[in-house]
């Protein structure tokens, strides 16, 4: 039986990916964006090149030098990160509320709140947390009468809560009525939010939601979604691209840099979806 929000008693064992094998795939997964992103790739340049110079191969090291700053000062321009982004965020341009139809549910992803930090009776919101405000938009819109939150916890995070309560709580204090949301507490990625979020539907028999996650995310979630016959409707937020250019924008900075690798990762999350078959 699902959660409701404030009064969650079930289980989260029986996953489909619970146990050793499905611990080892998340590490690996994470383990591999991180190594495939700008800055594990230039660290790999130039671990090569400090082993080439003690072979004595100065000139291939200090090519390979050459190659990961490059690269590396590359995805750290803002000129490039901002065309990046645009290129996933343009999919789903922003929507006036008034012209989403009405639906079911709400259907919002975690990767929007943080772990707590000292005694957790503040939100610690991420980067991402428009989804949770925009979610309850839609909801004192009248765009839907339910709210469903779909986020697990990662099993490195020692928190007591997963994100779904956190994410329930906040949505509570922005004025959404406990009885209206429904808590997905098991997924740990975009697949399992969507397989999870899934059976919740059926079990409760609602038809069409409307998908709210980060425009940067959507293409890959709402395929996952779509891909299990949910009758999703994009309601897309958080968007980082505005479109202005800076006199200044070609010079590299670590904000840049990072928004360049969140989506590279998007990018390869996509490839990797597709080669399994999830989207």
């Amino acid at each position: 039986r699902p959660c409701r929000a404030g009064a969650c008693t079930c289980t989260r064992r029986g996953s489909r990916l619970s146990g050793t094998a499905g611990l080892s795939d998340l590490f690996v997964d994470k383990l591999l964006t991180q190594l495939s992103s700008p800055l594990g790739l230039a660290l790999g340049f130039l671990l090569v090149a400090a082993l080439l110079a003690l072979r004595g191969r100065h000139r291939a090291s200090a090519a390979l030098v050459l190659t990961g700053v490059t690269w590396m000062s590359a995805w750290s321009m803002p000129l490039v990160s901002d065309a990046l982004r645009h290129s996933l965020e343009a999919r789903y341009p922003e929507q006036a509320v008034a012209t989403l139809p009405v639906v079911d549910a709400v259907v919002v992803l975690g990767g929007a709140m943080r772990p707590a930090i000292s005694s957790g009776r503040q939100p610690n919101l991420g980067a991402a947390a428009d989804r949770i405000w925009h979610a309850a938009r839609l909801y004192h819109a009248g765009c839907a009468p339910r709210v469903i939150v779909s986020g697990g916890k990662l099993p490195w995070h020692d928190v007591a809560t997963t994100e779904a309560e956190a994410i329930g709580q906040f949505l509570r204090d922005l004025g959404v009525p406990a009885d209206v949301i429904l808590l997905e507490q098991n997924s740990r990625n975009t697949r399992e939010n969507a397989l999870y979020t899934a059976r919740l539907l059926n079990e409760h028999g609602i038809g069409r939601v409307l998908l709210v996650t980060s425009a940067l995310h959507m293409r890959r979630a709402l395929a996952s979604f779509q891909l299990l016959g949910v009758d999703a409707v994009p309601a897309a937020t958080d968007f980082e691209v505005n479109g202005q250019t800076r006199s200044l924008d070609w010079l590299p900075d670590a904000e840049a840099l990072a928004a360049s690798s969140r989506t590279l990762r998007e990018y390869l999350g996509y490839v990797v979806y597709r080669w399994r078959g999830w989207v």
